[in-house]
């Protein structure tokens, strides 16, 4: 059973927006500003940038892979299920703790309306956004987007208001403890750009995933990170280093200091709206994360349910919403730390993911977005991600690697025994070794994939080319030792004898050549009877000397068929030409490790459906 295809560019930007603005605006700031000062603008900059480097790396992989699961499903499929295991289990640790955490925060603001338990106020939320997310995810995303947009209005009114308001002393100096207090303080908040993360889970859920998803991406980093910038340059501008540095509600106090208290009711309904956004993200992503550990059979089955009558993984959700109900009654702060660390470990492993991929030579990894400046931008986020998780302390990296522990613990006593999986690991060890590690699997996962995302009906030339015959030569030859071979295979298919078949090939190919292209046949030649039509594929690497061709030819397809087939013939001859002009598709046909490998190039070609 799959899930429903329901989220457009819109619910996209707003999951992803929604989930990053929270704690790191509406409480960071002020702790930032005690480390950096007023050049805490620059950290936000700094840490923006280094979660580009992960988003880029997020956005080719959903690109090529729009799944549900997220990081989990990339990490698998690129390091393995074990690193898989690891990835999934404390990523949704993480992002569930984050959700909890979100409604938490929302203390030091409620009291301005409500006297009640703020935990009573978070549990009832909890089992509010549990029980929308459960009737679908689209009715999930509508009240997203209310919420986005509510507090992108308070804060465009903020900064509109701010910007006159701002004292120039206040900002003086500008980073008093130096450029290394702002690297540092980069760290601290990084954590701000983490609901990046939340939207590659729910991939398999949005309409032209490939896409739409990283488009999202892109518009929701680039418009958080004006946002984030531009707000804490009001607020440090408005408030003094000693008004700001010890304040846990930041932006309300900076609205107090030029709108008064109108002001500050407003800006605290912004972070009310802030901490509900990120902890309906927060649901909605996460339970994502047991749904598709229990699909590859990592975690049990029953975690990879969905309802009947919604189409949702009402099972993930319940799960998920009763660990935040727990963790509710918990001290969190060392707990969000640890989670904290867990997120730039995904952004990292996002990272690395994208340079297994490209550097296994997949074939069928076909991502519609490519991260540019390979692989600069990855070494970097890998580097940038290691010096922030050093920077988060012993504490935090120790707790982490406990949680790194549990998951290898989950994995070799229950998914090691039910799960084996193919993944790029193994291909690029199969490429420095020059042994035989894999079997097409992960070609083939990826290749219904690709179908899947690109909504790929097959058609008959589908057909005949899944179940034809495929030749891989290693050999130079003429023209007429090649047509002769190619006979010899094409006869027994076809019921026609081998000398038949190897005088017509050269009856045509003397009346014309069947060179169409550099390195590329066509050659198609007419049958006896009726309802007969076959596409033969063949690879010569060391090449084929055609008649009246200046270039050896790599890359044959034989066409033969009975003239009742006349119009099939045509529609095919089209249908090769489509996928030859594709520039990519010399380059994957010699570089396919296998005859299957071959097929696949043709079958993932792009061309018009017959």
């Amino acid at each position: 059973m799959k899930l429903k295809k329901k989220l457009n560019l819109l619910d996209v930007f707003c999951t992803a927006s929604g989930a990053m603005i929270s704690s790191g605006l509406f409480i960071l700031p002020g702790l930032a500003h005690a480390q950096a000062g007023p050049a805490v603008v620059l950290s936000y900059l700094v840490a923006g940038l280094l979660a580009l480097t992960g988003m880029l790396s997020q956005a080719e992989l959903v690109s090529a892979m729009p799944k549900a699961g997220g990081t989990y499903f990339y990490v698998t499929r690129s390091m393995g299920p074990a690193v898989g295991t690891v990835d999934g289990l404390i990523t949704w640790f993480s992002l569930s703790l984050k959700s909890a955490f979100a409604l938490v925060g929302m203390a030091a603001f409620t009291r301005i309306f409500v006297a009640l338990d703020i935990r009573i106020i978070a549990l009832a939320l909890c089992v509010f956004f549990v029980a929308v997310n459960f009737v679908g995810v689209k009715e999930a995303a509508m009240i997203q987007r209310a919420l986005v947009f509510g507090l992108l209005g308070a804060l465009s009114y903020y900064i509109v208001r701010g910007l006159p308001a701002i004292e120039v002393r206040n900002l003086v100096p500008f980073a008093p403890n130096g450029v290394g207090a702002v690297l540092s303080t980069a760290g601290l908040v990084f954590v701000s750009f983490g609901g990046l993360l939340k939207v590659a889970a729910v991939a398999e859920e949005v309409t032209n995933p490939a896409r739409t998803v990283p488009r999202g991406m892109v518009l929701s980093l680039f418009v958080v990170a004006l946002f984030y910038t531009l707000a804490i340059f009001v607020t440090s501008g408005v408030l003094g280093a000693a008004e700001l540095d010890h304040s846990l509600t930041p932006i309300s106090d900076g609205a107090a200091a030029f709108m008064g208290r109108g002001g500050v009711v407003l800006l605290s309904i912004a972070a009310i709206l802030a901490f509900v956004s990120t902890a309906n993200a927060g649901i909605m992503a996460a339970s994502r994360y047991p749904l598709a550990l229990a699909r590859d059979g990592l975690v049990p089955d029953v975690l990879g349910r969905l309802n009947a009558r919604y189409k949702t993984p009402h099972v993930a959700l319940l799960f998920t919403g009763l660990f935040m109900v727990l963790v509710l009654f918990l001290e969190l702060r060392v707990l969000v730390k640890v989670a904290s660390t867990v997120l730039i470990l995904t952004f990292l492993f996002s990272c690395l993911s994208v340079i297994v991929m490209r550097e296994g030579r997949v074939q069928n990894y076909q991502p519609q977005f490519r991260s540019p400046l390979y692989p600069w931008v990855q070494l970097i986020g890998v580097a940038g991600c290691a010096a922030l998780m050093i920077g988060m302390g012993a504490a935090a990296l120790c707790t982490s690697l406990v949680l790194v522990g549990c998951g290898l613990f989950v994995f070799w006593f229950y998914g090691r025994i039910r799960a084996t999986r193919e993944y790029a690991l193994l291909h690029l060890i199969e490429r420095l070794t020059a042994k035989d590690l894999t079997e097409h699997l992960l070609e083939d996962e990826l290749k219904e994939i690709i179908r899947e995302r690109d909504d790929i009906s097959k058609d008959r030339f589908d057909h005949i080319i899944e179940h034809g015959l495929v030749l891989d030569i290693d050999r130079h030859m003429d023209w007429r030792e090649f047509f002769a071979e190619v006979a010899a295979a094409m006869a027994p298919r076809l019921n026609v004898r081998e000398s038949v078949i190897r005088e017509r090939l050269l009856e045509r190919e003397k009346d014309s050549s069947t060179v169409v292209g550099p390195g590329l046949a066509i050659p198609h030649i007419i049958l006896d009877g009726e309802k007969v039509f076959d596409i033969f594929l063949v690879r010569c690497k060391p090449g084929v000397a055609f008649p009246e061709s200046p270039t050896d030819v790599h890359a044959v397809f034989v066409l033969a068929g009975t003239r009742d087939e006349r119009n099939f013939h045509l529609r095919a001859l089209a249908a090769i030409a489509q996928i030859a002009q594709d520039l990519h598709f010399y380059k994957r046909w010699i570089r396919a490790k296998s005859k299957e490998a071959l097929r696949d190039t043709v079958l993932l070609g792009k061309r018009l459906r017959l």
